[in-house]
């Protein structure tokens, strides 16, 4: 292995002569590992950096692949054949994913690694803890639960065993649920120390189980007692990397790979031998694939002569196989193979330092509120002498990392690359999403689901059978509640959501007939307005076509968003030529997303394609709603709304709190459609929410008049709209503060009101109220003007009190009356839940 690493320097040296770290041992030690200092780990200093583990340092791919197999080979000479054929490999994530897989191939048997990605639907079997790690717990989330079940041997795969810690932790909790009498360690290095080997050979006689190690090499790591100190004043010492150069971004060239269905990207849900034949028939066209995308951007670069093939996290196996073909496809020494990580380390650019440069990037497959994580990339980019290290980087990401933030932001990782090399070719491979369990699920961060939703997809309904709206403008991902009766009057429906008596999404509001009077102010309100609303369409429309491509997949928010997004669609087959999907899905407020309307988005489009599209935002409970029901699906949790007055999204045509007309009125607006319902004995595990077809009031429906009013402005304001997305997207102030927010919780404490949900932000918002809540009144901002004639108009009809008052953020408030509290007089203990749509 010597020759083939054909390492000159040690890449130990710097840190072994500043803060007196030695490796003592196998005379192999150096050639596999190197050394480096930890940033932002109080619990270790310093960092064994592996040279044939394909992480940190750019490898041949045959040398990675090769130092698995033959750890994989000894472990079978060591079990012997019978007892080999009974053997399950567990490797762990995220640095030893790709090690654990190949040494399974050298093993020839299944395969799983833990994993620190939650996956909806799939309970973890087990966890554990990796107790000197900066980020430390691991799931087991196999496909099939019995993969684990087996009484044959069971392999555990790390790249070092430093205390032998995480590998007890992993036993005693997989022993306690499936014991067996044979476990076997593999590592590259086994780094332990006496006491902590006596410890681990003490568990395994404790649990009456046989406990052998296998490694490529052993000895130990000498560390000075004060070495944390050490570290921290070298850090201190070292001066901050100076920016490269600013150069013309290098051509970036995305290829979809014909990745086989049904084939795992790798072993978080297990891989199994037919699974390895089948990647082992494909990977030859999967490498003349991407030897064509480097190939398409040669013309702009020059030749390739030095290719990084660069996998990400825990998806380390599939890229190295990838890069493996691709090497044997392009001939010579040209091709090399490294992955992004979590792990934050200083680099040095130094020969006998392991970490020369580094990369920092946004996590791109981590949506949540705030900064996202930060990641990393290392031995990349060039060093002080500025020369690149690659002509090109193959990255390698599944559909749940290919987010915006991979491209979005100054130090997206796309945008990087394409500053530190000739050329980029993206390839996104399906992240495996096997089949759910039967069973209850687990309560997720969208709430409980009755059941797991397995079976087959239903289908969506399209108009004229269900809505108004013609066929190819919406796709309702809804089931046809039409002939459930579900309308109660609005007095009874609150009391019971107040007291907890039902939630708001298991019944409807009776419907409300606007009177001449109401309708002609709809109208006139849609004249006026009608301009302002094409201008946020076209803004919106224009951000996302910027922002995510041409192949946009739309998705409103059942039913205030579904105009929005009908509209959106006729801009880009007005101005672009695009014809876009469009679906419309439930969402509920306390309940989250419809889960068998994101797998049937799932089966029929890339989850990164997809955009949440809704009106406008209140006081962003919605907004918040939908970043926990997406949080790693893959789906982007960044909604599109036209007016965001609650500073809650990116995506907005304005943050004007305005009269979008489809907001005074209800189903009559909206494609005769009712509010989604979620009721238990109507909704099963497998159908979408629900909703009903009010064909009886086709008398009333200005649906498509409000569409088409608004699309013939698309014109008049094209030029303005292309402005305003160029705008949007160079305004600092452009991430949400949630500033409408904090004005709630200002109103809720001045009004008495202990239960912000009773407070309703924005003229959108109050209409609601006043259409179809029992409000108690509607607080005004002093000088609005025929933005709330409508809200006037409403308000003296059900006899409640405007107050125009100063200072509002919003155009009004509605404040929903607190009277049916349970056992209270005022505001106190309210409990309203539910999504007014």
């Amino acid at each position: 292995m010597t020759s083939s690493i054909q390492q000159t320097t040690w890449t130990g040296r710097w840190v072994a002569e500043r803060a007196g770290v030695a490796l003592t041992g196998s005379e192999r030690l150096p050639e596999l590992v190197g050394l480096a200092l930890r940033s932002g780990n109080p619990r270790r200093a310093h960092l064994l950096v592996s040279s044939v583990l394909g992480k940190h340092v750019p490898q041949r791919p045959a040398v990675v692949h090769g130092a698995g197999l033959e750890l994989g080979r000894r472990v079978k000479e060591l079990l012997g054949d019978e007892a080999a054929g009974r053997a399950v490999v567990l490797g762990y994530a995220e640095t030893a994913t790709g090690l654990g897989h190949s040494v399974a191939d050298g093993l020839d048997a299944p395969y799983l690694h833990s994993t620190r990605r939650a996956v909806p639907g799939i309970p973890p079997l087990g966890g554990f803890e990796e107790e000197h790690s900066h980020a430390t717990g691991h799931l087991l989330l196999p496909a099939d639960p019995e993969l684990l079940a087996g009484g044959g041997p069971l392999v555990l795969v790390d790249d070092e065993l430093s205390t032998g810690r995480t590998v007890l932790n992993t036993i005693r909790e997989l022993h306690g649920r499936h014991p067996r009498d044979h476990y076997v360690l593999v590592a590259l290095v086994d780094l332990r120390p006496a006491e902590d080997r006596r410890r681990l050979a003490a568990a395994a006689a404790e649990l009456g189980a046989r406990l052998d190690v296998v490694a490529t090499a052993s000895g130990g790591v000498d560390l000075p007692e004060d070495i944390v100190a050490r570290a921290e004043r070298l850090i201190a010492a070292v001066p901050p990397t100076a920016p490269p150069p600013a150069v013309d971004p290098a051509p970036l060239v995305r290829v979809e790979l014909d990745w086989p269905a049904g084939l795992p990207d790798g072993g978080r849900h297990g891989f199994t031998a037919r699974d390895r034949e089948r990647l082992d028939a494909v990977l030859p066209s999967l490498a003349e694939q991407l030897a064509t995308a480097l190939d398409g951007a040669q013309a702009q670069s020059g030749a390739a002569e030095r290719v990084l093939v660069l996998g990400f996290e825990e998806l380390m196996y599939a890229p190295l196989r990838l890069a493996e073909a691709l090497g044997q496809r392009l001939g010579g020494d040209r091709v090399r193979y490294s992955t992004t990580t979590r792990s934050p380390v200083l680099a040095v650019d130094d020969p006998g330092y392991a970490i020369r440069t580094r990369l920092a990037f946004p996590a791109h497959d981590d949506p949540q509120d705030g900064a996202p994580r930060e990641r990393y990339v290392y031995n990349v980019a060039p060093g002080a002498d500025g020369a690149r290290r690659f002509d090109a980087v193959v990255l390698v990401v599944d559909d749940v990392a290919d987010t915006p933030a991979l491209y979005r932001g100054e130090y997206a990782l796309l945008r990087q690359l394409r500053q530190v090399t000739g050329r980029v070719v993206l390839a996104v491979l399906p992240s495996h999403q096997p089949a759910a369990p039967s069973g209850p699920l687990l309560s997720s961060p969208s709430g409980p689901l009755s059941s797991s939703p397995s079976g087959p997809l239903p289908s969506p309904l399209y108009g004229p059978a269900f809505s108004s709206y013609r066929p190819e403008d919406v796709a309702w991902l809804l089931k046809d509640l039409s002939g459930v009766r579900l309308e109660a009057p609005t007095e009874e429906r609150e009391e019971a959501v107040q007291n907890g008596g039902a939630h708001y999404a298991e019944s409807l509001p009776v419907e409300y007939r606007p009177s001449p009077e109401y309708q002609e102010l709809f109208h006139r309100a849609l004249r006026g307005s009608a301009g302002r609303i094409a201008l946020a369409v076209g803004t919106v429309a224009e951000t996302l076509l910027r922002e995510r491509g041409p192949g946009l997949v739309l998705a409103s928010l059942a039913r205030a968003g579904t105009p929005v997004g009908i509209l959106v669609r006729r801009w880009l087959a007005f101005a672009h030529g695009l014809d876009v999907p469009h679906y419309a899905v439930s969402i509920v407020r306390g309940r989250g997303i419809d889960r068998v309307a994101l797998r049937y988005l799932a089966a029929h489009h890339r989850a990164a394609d997809v955009v949440f599209v809704d009106g406008w935002t209140g006081k962003g409970a919605i907004t918040r709603e939908l970043a926990d029901a997406l949080a790693g699906t893959g789906f982007d949790p960044d909604l599109a709304v036209l007016a965001d007055p609650g500073r809650c999204v990116r995506t907005h045509g304005t943050r004007d709190d305005f009269l979008i007309p489809s907001a005074c009125l209800n189903s009559t607006v909206s494609g005769l459609v009712s509010r989604t319902v979620l009721r238990a004995g109507l909704i099963g595990p497998d159908d979408f929410h629900g909703a009903k077809h009010y064909a009886e009031l086709a008398g009333g429906d200005v649906s498509e008049a409000f569409l088409s009013t608004v699309a013939a402005c698309f014109g008049d304001v094209r030029a303005a709209a292309v402005e305003g997305a160029e705008r949007l997207a160079t305004d600092p102030d452009r991430a949400p503060d949630w500033a409408g927010w904090a004005a709630v919780e200002r109103i809720s404490a001045e009004y008495g009101i202990d239960d912000v949900n009773l407070v309703k932000p924005g003229v959108g918002e109050t209409t609601r109220v006043l259409l179809r809540r029992v409000p108690w009144r509607v607080l005004a901002r002093r000088g609005a003007g025929a933005d709330l004639d409508h809200v006037r108009l409403l308000a003296a009809q059900r006899g409640v009190p405007v107050e125009e008052v100063d200072g509002l953020p919003y155009s009004c408030v509605g404040l929903v009356h607190p009277r049916y509290s349970r056992g209270a007089t005022g505001a106190g203990g309210l409990a309203v839940r539910g999504r007014e749509s």
